[in-house]
């Protein structure tokens, strides 16, 4: 009877490390020969085997389990592609790394980085890769690894602000990219970071009567067009630029073409849009200000400079109606911004009893990115209930 061979429990031990890192059916092996270390994999009806530069021991195979991980990372990544031996070998180039060329890897990830316009790299792209820079080149007190690297490039934002998120996720993804391709060390593999987030300040919706004010208020006739547009069509600050007339099955159509940046998904924009207007009343009834027909004739909009968002700011901020409604909307716990016209246009669509799907698609997003904006402004079904009982007993 063959003597049964006994497996070291330390031998038992790497191989764990290894296979918590690992897909459950991953067919990933380590073995014995001569004395060092031999990966073996059988994927996808290939088998591919190496030698590792590790000696057979207790403090060795521990260090190959460690380096096995990241060949495994590599080898499903598209710098592997399911390659054995290039694996191995972008994971040694990483390990023995010298100095970084920054200006070369910022140019080549700048290349990957396809859907980024200028303005956004410049924006939000430059400011946290030169932290990144700035903390890698350190002579002395280098991160010790990815959480510490992201967590200190991140430090001149505000926890839980708007910036912050995207700069966390621009360092998040350079670092994925970097690693992968071996450009930098693989300790500096990011992490998820956990934050607490700030709470979302209220949109204050303006009234009808206050947007009749504003437009009554401001001289320049161009600006008096851009917020009867920004009312009627619920448009964002930037799509004023975007307007445009197509021809539909009854006739003229208005159609915002602007295709805004879907948060957090890599690529893809929200899709062009036919406007539907929901038109702004006064004492007397609706106000049709012929706005399709003006844009058609090419009517002047006003210069509004890089953000569209900053220049109507800037200029609705001169107004005194607006600085009297800020403060109203101070009051009552909620933010006037330059999307108040869009606030307006969402509060006014659940007032007239409107489905949510048909609102989300005439604001031009989705149904879920809709309820987490403008959620507030569905009629309430409790209250409606206590209502109608009081109705009852009265």
């Amino acid at each position: 009877m063959p003597k049964k061979v006994h497996t070291e429990d330390w031998v038992k031990a790497a191989r764990d490390t290894m296979r918590a890192e690992m897909a459950a059916d991953a067919k990933w092996y380590i073995s014995n020969r001569r004395g060092s270390v031999q990966l073996e994999v059988r994927d996808n009806g290939q088998y591919q085997s190496i030698m590792l530069n590790y000696e057979w021991s207790k403090n060795d195979l521990f260090k190959a389990a460690r380096r096995i991980i990241k060949i495994y990372e590599n080898f499903y990544s598209d710098i592997g592609r399911g390659n054995l031996k290039k694996s191995c070998k972008v994971v040694e180039s990483i390990s023995n790394k010298g100095k970084i060329d920054f200006d070369e890897i910022f140019k080549e990830f700048r290349k990957f980085c396809v859907t980024a316009s200028d303005k956004t790299w410049n924006k939000s792209y430059v400011p946290v890769l030169h932290k990144c820079q700035e903390l890698l080149e350190k002579s002395k007190g280098k991160p010790s690894g990815g959480e510490e690297l992201m967590i200190s490039c991140l430090e001149q934002w505000e926890e839980g602000s708007r910036s912050r998120q995207i700069a966390k996720r621009v360092i998040y993804k350079f670092l994925e990219w970097a690693v992968l391709r071996a450009k930098i060390s693989n300790i500096y593999a990011p992490v998820k970071l956990r934050e607490t987030l700030k709470v979302k300040r209220v949109g204050y919706a303006l009234e009808d009567e206050q947007i009749l004010q504003l437009i009554a208020s401001e001289n320049n006739q161009s600006w008096q067009f851009a917020y009867q547009l920004l009312s009627v069509y619920g448009l964002r600050p930037e799509e004023l630029r975007h307007l445009v007339i197509k021809k539909g099955i009854n006739g003229k159509e208005l159609w915002c073409i602007y295709r805004k940046s879907m948060g957090g998904t890599k690529g893809q924009k929200t899709e062009p849009r036919q406007l539907a207007p929901l038109l702004v009343k006064d004492g007397k009834g609706f106000i049709d200000w012929k706005l399709q027909e003006r844009i058609e004739k090419g009517e002047e909009l006003p210069s509004l400079g890089n953000s569209a968002a900053n220049g109507l700011r800037k200029h609705l901020e001169r107004n005194k109606n607006w600085i009297i409604f800020k403060k109203q909307a101070k009051i009552q716990g909620e933010s006037l911004v330059p999307y108040a016209f869009r606030h307006r246009y969402a509060k006014e669509s659940h007032a007239s009893g409107f489905p949510i799907n048909n609102i989300a698609e005439a604001m031009g997003h989705t149904q879920e990115v809709h309820l987490q904006n403008y959620g507030r402004f569905k009629p309430s079904g409790t209250t409606d209930l206590y209502s109608n009982r009081n109705k009852q007993v009265a």
